[in-house]
């Protein structure tokens, strides 16, 4: 089985869908998220920007990847660029691209953009979204090379926080509900072992909502505004009942943008379950 390398380049769109103000503080008690700037409705948590924008990705992805895989995706990566703070009430316009796709030894990889706009066509955020394919390895790969977010080794001595977020034990079927993936490996123990799985794993989502949650609380004053972008790979499943540890590192400032640069990684009941994670604060 391999991939279409000659639909890289095409699009699907525009979609439409309205950020939801009751379903974003929705989200953000899934994600056990209790900053005001959410409860208050003020702003939509960053990571929830994927929910109005889940169409457009189905879309791109229903695209190249054959029914008979899906039930072995997984979410690879995800780098979300943020223009403006996601607001209750604000209208996307979303355009789909099939960016590239890479072939490894253990699977392949499907990078679809999208680019969201307002009513007023202003850019609102661009989202890089990896899905993994495991088993896939036939095939060619093709399109450029995504936004880079490797974890800077030299940062690593400059550590300034650990976040400890707590993964309930419902966590899984909470966030389902707020969200709106229904994948059944997350919710379904015996289909999840059936594909591989040591059973019921939490969304990759879910996680990095965690992870922006320890970004915006230690490193952005509880700001979510401040947060420009976002960007992980998802190394390892986390499991409900665990503890997700967040580590943040200073990587300094970018010359260009004037931003702060942090790296970070995630831990989960010993394994690393979040690699390569960059945030970027608007001073």
């Amino acid at each position: 089985m391999a991939l279409d390398v000659t639909k890289i380049g095409s699009t699907t769109g525009p979609h439409t869908a309205t950020i939801d103000g009751d379903r974003a503080k929705a989200y953000a008690a899934a994600t056990n998220d209790d900053n005001e700037a959410y409860s208050s409705g003020k702003y939509a948590p960053p990571v929830f920007g994927v929910v109005p924008t889940w169409e457009a990705i189905g879309a791109a992805v229903a695209d190249v990847i054959p029914p008979e895989a899906f039930a072995f995706i997984v979410h690879g990566e995800q780098d979300m660029h943020f223009h403006q703070p996601l607001v209750p009430g604000t209208t996307l316009r979303t355009m789909t691209e099939l960016h590239s796709i890479r072939v490894g030894a253990s699977g392949t990889r499907v990078v679809a953009k999208l680019a969201s706009t307002d009513a007023d066509g202003r850019p609102v955020m661009d989202i890089y979204s990896t899905t993994f394919i495991r088993g896939m390895s036939d095939g060619e790969s093709g399109g450029p090379d995504k936004p880079d977010h490797t974890f800077p080794e030299e940062a690593r001595g400059n550590e300034v926080a650990d976040f400890t977020i707590h993964v309930d034990e419902d966590q899984t079927y909470r966030y389902r509900d707020a969200s709106g993936d229904q994948m059944p490996i997350h919710v379904d123990d015996a289909f999840a072992k059936s594909v591989g799985l040591p059973g019921i794993i939490v969304h990759g989502l879910c996680t990095m909502a965690m992870c922006s949650q320890a970004v915006v609380k230690t490193a952005a004053g509880g700001d979510p505004a401040r947060l420009r972008r976002l960007a992980v790979r998802f190394a390892k499943n986390v499991l409900p009942g665990s503890d997700v540890v967040v580590s943040i590192h200073d990587a300094g400032t970018d010359d260009a943008t004037g931003r702060r640069i942090y790296a970070f990684e995630a831990q989960s009941a010993g394994d690393k379950v979040i690699a390569n994670g960059r945030a970027e604060i608007e001073a």
